[in-house]
């Protein structure tokens, strides 16, 4: 809420630069290091990003060579864009092993982990970079130079360094959905104080409803998000191992949230907005990096797309299974023609959250069966019509993704405003309009994503967009001549 540049430092150094040792670590490994990095007498940094590699983890070039006698592993390369680089005394570090396969005697690279200590000699950090936001936060490169490793650091398996990496970011990603919910509670009492005492034409600007059109948005985008961080951590507190894409889904939803709210904030305070005294323009400084790190918003989409389409793949292998045998398996077959032939026709398939949410929110919890419902039958389309090959469908992979991140969020809401109305909380009748407004809009937006998929118009500026950017790229910038001849 207050800074955070200073939440990054926290996140840097506990939600990915010691998360490593906490998740992969030996008894020996977790009792040499964890003591000192929960108290920060220790602080961590988590390296894995390089020049060449940035989301495709698997093109790093450090390397890490085992010595003859087996006692130590000599790591050489750099890293860049590092949290808390110059600050760190201990390393999470991914870097490539030769291992020699024991049936081909073939040597292959593989990306594997280590703890590595500043103390260990070679380790050196470049100078704070200078950047647009997060500023109290270090940012800096980190360069290893024959930084002798002791073999017991290695974090994990031999070659398993991309499990733990992805295993790492997966864990840190729901944090940033808390540390933001906080950012936007900061950001709307700003706007909200300034709309309630601001006098123009004679009222005060909260009674405008274009104002409040703002602030109504505004405080959804935060409860959202909120309801969100809470859901997964309830969720990974249970013992949930599966919780990756819902992680993405709030580290994607969470930093494009926020990056509206401070914008909002700075529209509804006007010029004021604008200076540097009111606050909110190092917000949005701030904010912009969240977009951006952990994953990028947009190969993101692409993961929560893939990772969903993937089971609903593995469902309709089974049903393939199924068709081999059907006397044996007719009472799945039957249900599954049921189902879709419901889905064509515009029926319910008779799938129901009336046991689960409280009574007040039936239409909202109905919204959400519908656009399940008709989510699940356009997956299973695409599926179908493009196999293996929907891959390489970003276009639609991208509003696949949209609408999976505006159904969860839908789930979210009408979990807490339920929840809410079933303790009677004070709020509870506030929540429900929260959560009303929410999945009338979603399912909406939904709606739109989904009829894209199909839409022949749609397709065609698809097609267009490929071509303006095959033309933008190849001139080396906007194609057409100033309208004057410039």
């Amino acid at each position: 809420m207050h800074d955070l540049g200073v939440g990054i430092t926290l996140g840097a150094h506990q939600s990915i630069g010691f998360k490593g040792i906490l998740l992969f670590g030996s008894d020996a490994q977790k009792k040499k290091y964890l003591p000192k990095l929960a108290t920060g007498e220790a602080i961590a940094a988590f390296c894995l990003t390089e020049p060449g590699s940035g989301s495709d983890a698997a093109s790093i070039k450090a390397t890490a060579v085992k010595s003859e006698c087996g006692q130590y592993y000599t790591l050489n390369g750099g890293k860049i864009w590092i949290s808390n680089g110059g600050l760190a005394d201990i390393f999470t570090v991914f870097a490539k092993v030769p291992v020699k396969d024991g049936a081909t005697g073939e040597v292959k690279d593989k990306i594997t982990t280590f703890i590595v200590e500043r103390g260990f000699g070679g380790v050196t950090s470049g100078p704070p970079e200078k950047k647009m936001g997060i500023k109290a936060s270090n940012t800096a490169e980190v360069h290893f130079d024959e930084v002798k490793v002791p073999a017991e650091n290695v974090l994990g398996d031999i070659g398993g360094g991309f499990k733990v990496a992805m295993n790492i970011l997966n864990n840190g990603r729901f944090g940033m959905a808390a540390a933001l919910s906080g950012t936007m509670k900061g950001v709307i009492a700003r706007a909200v104080d300034h709309a309630a005492n601001r006098t123009q034409f004679g009222n005060k600007i909260h009674n405008y409803g274009a104002i409040q059109e703002k602030v109504a948005h505004m405080a959804m985008l935060q409860y959202v998000t909120e309801s969100m961080a809470y859901m997964i951590s309830a969720n990974m507190d249970s013992g949930a191992t599966e919780f990756q894409i819902e992680a993405a889904i709030s580290k994607i939803f969470a930093s494009e949230a926020a990056w509206v709210v401070a914008d909002e904030c700075i529209q509804l305070l006007g010029g004021m907005g604008f200076m540097k005294d009111a606050g909110v323009e190092r917000v949005m400084r701030d904010l912009r990096i969240f977009r951006i790190f952990e994953g990028t918003n947009d190969i993101l989409r692409l993961f929560v797309a893939l990772n969903g389409i993937q089971t609903a793949g593995n469902h309709l292998k089974g049903l393939q299974r199924a068709l081999k045998n059907p006397v044996g398996n007719a009472n799945l077959l039957i249900g599954e023609i049921s189902k879709r032939v419901k889905r064509k026709a515009g029926l319910s398939t008779g799938v129901t959250l009336s046991d689960s949410v409280h009574p007040e929110l039936n239409h909202s919890g109905d919204l959400v069966v519908k656009a399940i419902e008709r989510f699940g039958g356009c997956t299973e389309v695409l599926l179908l019509k493009y196999g293996k090959r929907i891959v390489d469908e970003q276009f639609l992979l991208k509003r696949v993704a949209d609408s999976a991140i505006d159904l969860y969020a839908m789930v979210v809401v009408l979990s807490r405003a339920s929840r809410s109305l079933s303790q009677r909380q004070a709020s509870a009748q506030h929540e429900k309009l929260l959560c009303e407004t929410w999945c009338i809009e979603a399912y909406a937006r939904i709606t739109d994503s989904l009829d894209s998929l199909s839409s022949s118009s749609a397709k065609q500026v698809f097609k267009n967009m490929r071509a303006i950017s095959a033309a933008v790229v190849s001139n080396g910038g906007t194609v057409t001549p100033h309208p004057l001849g410039f």
